[in-house]
């Protein structure tokens, strides 16, 4: 059940859940979104690493999640994928994850921006890492909140 926040409303995050929803249907990865405020480390993908760990990502089966992070106070995002993507995908992956994500931060259009860039890195996982029809859901679809 989604809860209401300053940033995101109920709404919002029910459009963000059905997002990571739909993605996962394309692929066996596991997306995850988390917001902060505040980024506390200077360096972004270092907060990313940092939540990735605390949220348990690690622990897939074919440690191929996915981490949306966002603080968006400070204007500071980033998508992070675990070890088992990066020995599959080009070291410019998340490129037009990014893209997206980056247009439409830049008009504070957070969770749209949130929905359209799951979206394009379930299409883009589902080359690597196609769904299986045994596949369970490793991780909350929830939004988490720091």
């Amino acid at each position: 059940m989604s809860k209401a926040h300053p940033l995101f409303g109920k709404e919002e995050q029910d459009q963000i859940v059905q997002a990571i929803q739909e993605a996962e249907k394309q692929t066996s990865g596991e997306i995850k979104v988390h917001i902060e405020q505040h980024c506390p480390d200077a360096d972004v993908m270092e907060r990313a690493k940092v939540v990735f760990g605390e949220l348990g990502m690690h622990t897939t089966q074919f440690q191929n999640g996915v981490l949306f992070y966002l603080a968006y106070q400070d204007r500071k995002f980033a998508v992070l994928g675990d070890k088992g993507i990066y020995e599959k995908v080009p070291h410019d992956f998340w490129e037009s994850t990014k893209d997206k994500l980056r247009l439409h931060f830049k008009a504070s259009e957070f969770s749209i921006g949130l929905c359209e860039g799951i979206l394009e890195a379930g299409l883009q996982l589902k080359k690597y890492f196609p769904y299986q029809s045994d596949d369970t859901n490793e991780l909350p679809d929830d939004v988490s909140f720091g």
